[in-house]
């Protein structure tokens, strides 16, 4: 399926080798917003959390969200405040390497107003989620990372990739 005419890559990262943390930085702040989809998985069920900032990855508690998921079967949902990070791409990704899902950062060179986050995952064998979060802070986002929680390692062979996204015109 082609992009859209809105959508341009800006990186990619796709791991040879499990990791704990992907980090995309200096980020160029001539978009309207951003996207990052995922392919992969983590080395074991469990969730991979998300920071950002300006300059430095902000590790204050200045996050907060709200995530719903389910399985078919069952549901789940919660909310956090005053977090040091996001629970995205979240509770569906399994060591299976089949997960995927799409970060879209709202805003994110305003100076003027707090970052929406918007994300949704999937994984055909753990199900499916959505959650929005927030960053509590006016600056710009220039950094971006990615981090298995717990210590978990996201899978060699996953690939995150990073788009600029401007408005149509």
């Amino acid at each position: 399926m082609p992009l859209p005419s809105t959508m341009t890559p800006i990186a990619t990262n796709t791991l040879t080798s499990a990791t704990n943390s992907i980090t995309f930085s200096n980020i160029p702040q001539n978009y309207t917003d951003l996207a990052v989809v995922f392919n992969g998985g983590l080395s074991v069920y469990d969730f991979i959390y998300t920071q950002v900032g300006n300059g430095s990855i902000d590790t204050g508690s200045n996050y907060s969200g709200t995530i719903i998921s389910g399985n078919g079967s069952s549901a789940f949902s919660g909310s956090h405040s005053n977090g040091t990070y996001l629970q995205t791409l979240g509770w569906v990704i399994g060591f299976l390497n089949d997960a995927n899902g799409i970060l879209h950062f709202m805003n994110y060179s305003n100076t003027t107003t707090y970052k929406t986050i918007l994300d949704r995952s999937n994984s055909p064998a753990y199900g499916t989620s959505a959650f929005v979060g927030l960053w509590r802070s006016t600056s710009a986002i220039n950094t971006i990372r990615f981090t298995g929680v717990n210590s978990r390692n996201v899978t060699a062979g996953s690939s995150f990739t990073l788009y600029g996204v401007k408005a149509a015109s």
